[in-house]
C-alpha cells in the first residue's frame, strides 16, 4: 500500500502567518492544498493521511510522530512563504529537505520543486536544506514546501485563488507519483 502523510503547514491560530493586510492567513492555503492533493492522491490508489487539524495549531513533534507511527512513504508539509511583515518584490518557490536527508528526500523534494515551478509558472528558487523540524524528526523522505510569498502582492494572490490552489495538488499529486513510480513501486 501506498501511504502519504500531508501536512498544512502551521495552524489556524498560529499568529503572524498571514499577508500584510491580514486578508489571508498561511493556513488557509496551506489546509486547502493539502485537501485537495489528498482527494487527488486518493484518486491515485494512494493511501493519504493529514498530520494537522482544523481546530487546533498540532505541535511539529506530534506531526512527525503521526508519520512516524503510521508508517509513512513520504510525509510533505506545505506552506506559504514570507519574507519580513510587509509587502515586498521577493518571490518564488521553494523547497526544503533535513541538511543530512537520505537520498530519496532529495528526489522527492526535485520531483516536487519541478512540478510546482511548472505548475504554478513561478520563480524556481530550488531544493535547500533547513533543519526544520518535520523534515528532521520524520523517519522517511520528507520535503516542506513553499509555494509562493504571502509578502509578494502579486503571488498573495495566487495563493487566494482556487484555481492556483488546484494547480499546487495537482502539482503535488503529480511529483509524488512520478516519485513512486521512479522507486519501481
Amino acid at each position: 500500500m501506498k501511504k502519504i502523510m500531508l501536512d498544512a503547514g502551521h495552524g489556524p491560530a498560529t499568529p503572524g502567518k498571514r499577508t500584510p493586510d491580514g486578508s489571508m492567513r498561511e493556513f488557509e492555503f496551506n489546509s486547502a492544498v493539502a485537501d485537495l492533493a489528498a482527494a487527488m492522491l486518493g484518486a491515485e490508489g494512494i493511501t493519504v493521511r493529514l498530520a494537522h487539524e482544523a481546530g487546533r495549531d498540532v505541535p511539529l513533534s506530534e506531526r512527525a510522530r503521526k508519520a512516524n507511527t503510521w508508517g509513512a512513504d513520504a510525509f510533505i508539509s506545505i506552506h506559504a512563504n514570507a519574507y519580513g511583515s510587509g509587502w515586498n518584490d521577493a518571490n518564488g518557490i521553494e523547497t526544503y529537505i533535513y541538511p543530512q536527508a537520505q537520498k530519496q528526500s532529495e528526489i522527492l523534494a526535485g520531483h516536487l520543486q519541478q512540478a510546482l515551478v511548472a505548475a504554478g509558472g513561478r520563480k524556481n528558487r530550488g531544493v535547500k536544506r533547513q533543519n526544520f523540524a518535520v523534515v528532521r524528526e520524520t523517519r522517511m523522505p520528507a520535503a516542506l514546501l513553499e509555494c509562493g510569498f504571502m509578502t509578494n502582492k502579486t503571488e498573495a494572490a495566487l495563493l487566494k485563488n482556487t484555481r492556483y490552489r488546484r494547480q499546487c495538488a495537482r502539482a503535488i499529486t503529480f511529483a509524488v507519483v512520478n516519485w513512486y513510480y521512479g522507486r519501481g513501486l
